[in-house]
């Protein structure tokens, strides 16, 4: 008697038979590079919609904030204790720094 031992595998079908996918080669590119597929379409949708030049992410666009490296050690001391990060109290600026960046 012969058995089945192979699993039964679906294979999705590809972005440019999904209508709701609106840049089928973004998404294919993203697909092989691991991306879910759920990213992968939010990502060729946005593409679609803005090209390169649509919203920039967060990492991109920065905050208006100075570097720390430009802080006194008194204002980082502070940022420390408003952000709960305990035992600094004679900290240099460079811990200071190191520690708020890894809370």
């Amino acid at each position: 008697m012969a058995t089945k031992s192979q699993s039964h595998k679906t294979k999705t079908p590809a972005a440019k038979d999904n209508p709701s996918i609106k840049n089928a080669e973004v998404y294919e590119a993203l697909r092989e590079q691991g991306a879910s597929k759920e990213k992968a379409a939010r990502i060729a949708n946005a593409k679609a919609k803005y090209g390169d030049a649509g919203p920039k992410s967060p990492s991109v666009r920065g905050g208006k904030a100075a570097p720390y490296e430009d802080w006194t050690r008194d204002a980082l001391y502070e940022r420390a204790k408003e952000i709960g990060v305990a035992g600094l109290s004679r900290a240099t600026k460079g811990e200071l720094i190191h520690a708020l960046r890894s809370h």
